[in-house]
């Protein structure tokens, strides 16, 4: 809705550097009413959704390895940058360029610190600090992209401030558990996420690639059958996931979309062409996610030179029968696999996969989960089942491992990348995932003899924290003892053993924390950051792990 006493367009949201390749670009941006949005001039016409206004502007006709500053035009008049702000201008810069290309990643961000109670006790926003420090530093530091790998927003964690705009909406208190209903309840939780000043900068000028996790729509989304049966008999469901899925498809799905994927896109397509408020346009595309996954793909690639990021849907698109668990469906599945014999087959250094679970966990916890499915899927309608389907939810045990047959085939397509099954083996295979609210990096160790080198690599959270549980559970997990303990328990149920192994290479780390990838040829590098404050009460962020990826194994360097 246009703010009060305004006459000209304002930009509320934005503006957010999505997709760039080497000749393009899109630009996204929210603003209070319908108007032309500029940018470098290229016009857009903004969309309606929920009596909201949005556009994408389709930046062509870039040079490849080039650096383009742009402002921001609505209905002729420069919005952006702001006058009189500290920060560099905003600038598109495109692959091609000479030297590393770096990736800085993480999950899970709880609004910003301005929006958090104090009384919660969470540390410096490590991404906040992160685009701080990156400001006052040379461009040739910044980061070549941001890959946010699920909870951008909390649908289910609600700051004080919400809960208060909640109340004023529905015209009733909102409970200290209150939890957001619908698309504009959803338009809320961005606003509040992404207006933070220094953030705000850092998603204009650094190319961001985006995929939900639970958080987003509600805690453990699509755990199981027995979850989802629980779930979507309530009267509320189909308004909350709708609201859920339509307000990701706006925000962060578009602008995972290159140009090409835009104008072959039919949902996009149909937006641009409705003549009113598009909502129930998304609200059909959205009812048919949901009841049907494959009416739509959350998966998308991005292309980096050398590099080459698949991400991943590992929420969505579940199949929760327990007689055929998968995390993926078939035809997902066989997306991602030739995602990756392409990505082999066109010769890139470095192939990324990202999820938003961690495909590769502290062994511990990966018997657990193993042993978990196990007994739910023999003792289905009995009560061994039934109380390890209370444990699966109480415990969170919905991970790669979760899904035995999913993480098999995982691992089976990424050990034919790294046998070099499709074409020259690149030198390393990793894969990027959140969720567990710390941080570690594993490697494949078995089978031995590879040519690539496959490594998992989690971060989490940005922003939040870890509760004493979860600390001393992923710490124990790594154990030698829990492990002999976890696997005789997964043997007792006759769990089906995996070829595959693997060790901790980095970690556990707590905290606030960053992830930076330092490709360069064939040469990799895992740098880790993690946010706390300095003597004077300063925010900053500490190099905690700096770890080669593709050389020889190296010790993890902390600091």
């Amino acid at each position: 809705m246009p703010l009060p006493g305004r006459e000209r367009p304002v930009l509320l949201l934005g503006p957010l550097l999505r997709h760039v390749d080497p000749v393009s670009a899109t630009v996204w941006v929210e603003t209070d009413r319908p108007c032309e949005v500029e940018v470098l001039g290229r016009r857009a016409r903004t969309f309606t959704v929920g009596g909201h206004s949005y556009a994408l502007v389709v930046v062509e006709g870039l040079t490849p390895g080039s650096v383009t500053p742009y402002e921001v035009h609505l209905d002729g008049e420069r919005v952006w940058p702001v006058a009189g702000s500290p920060f560099p201008p905003s600038r598109i810069r495109t692959p091609g360029r000479p030297g590393s290309f770096r990736v800085a990643f993480g999950s899970c961000r709880y609004a910003t610190p301005s929006t958090v109670d104090a009384s919660a006790g969470i540390p410096p926003d490590a991404l906040d600090t992160y685009a701080a420090r990156l400001a006052g530093q040379p461009e040739d530091e910044w980061p070549d992209a941001l890959v946010l790998l699920g909870d951008q927003v909390y649908a289910d964690e609600l700051t004080p401030a919400t809960r208060d705009w909640l109340s004023l909406r529905r015209q009733q208190p909102a409970p200290a558990d209150a939890q957001v209903d619908d698309f504009e309840e959803y338009t809320r939780l961005y606003a509040e996420s992404w207006s933070d000043p220094q953030v705000r900068w850092l998603l204009s000028t650094v190319p961001s690639s985006m995929i939900f996790d639970d958080h987003e729509m509600i805690d453990d989304w699509n755990t199981s059958a027995a979850w989802r049966r629980e779930a979507t008999g309530r009267d509320w469901w189909t308004r909350r996931i709708c609201g859920g899925l339509v307000s990701y498809w706006v925000y962060q799905h578009l602008g995972n979309l290159s140009p090409q994927e835009l104008a072959e896109n039919a949902t996009w397509q149909a937006v641009l062409e409705h003549p009113g408020d598009a909502e129930p346009v998304l609200q059909a595309m959205a009812e048919a996610a949901d009841t049907d996954p494959r009416s739509i793909r959350w998966s998308f690639v991005r292309h980096w030179g050398e590099a080459r990021m698949i991400m991943v849907d590992s929420r969505a698109g579940r199949v929760l029968d327990e007689s055929a668990r998968g995390m993926l469906d078939d035809d997902e599945f066989a997306w991602v696999e030739a995602a990756m014999r392409r990505a082999v087959d066109e010769g890139v250094e470095h192939l990324v996969l990202g999820t938003s679970l961690p495909w590769l966990l502290p062994h511990a916890i990966h018997e657990m989960e193993r042993w978990n499915e196990t007994l739910i899927r023999r003792h289905l309608g009995r009560p061994v089942g039934w109380v390890s389907e209370k444990l699966r939810q109480a415990a969170d045990l919905e991970h790669w491992a979760a899904f035995g047959d999913s993480f098999e085939r995982l691992g089976r397509a990424l050990l034919a990348v790294a046998r070099g099954e499709h074409g020259r083996a690149p030198a390393t295979a990793l894969v990027l995932s959140g969720d567990v609210h710390h941080a570690y990096a594993a490697e494949l160790v078995q089978p031995d003899g590879l040519a690539t080198r496959v490594h998992q690599l989690t971060v989490s959270p940005l922003h939040n924290q870890a509760p004493h549980p979860i600390r001393v559970g992923f710490r124990v997990g790594w154990s030698r003892h829990a492990r002999r303990l976890a696997a005789g328990m997964a043997r007792l149920a006759r769990v089906r053993p995996s070829e595959l192994d693997w060790t901790k290479r980095a970690g556990p780390y707590f905290g606030n924390q960053l992830g930076e990838l330092v490709l360069h040829d064939r040469q990799a590098r895992f740098r880790l950051f993690v946010s706390d404050r300095d003597g004077a009460g300063q925010e900053r962020l500490r190099l905690v792990a700096d770890l080669p990826l593709s050389d020889p194994v190296a010790a993890e360097v902390t600091g």
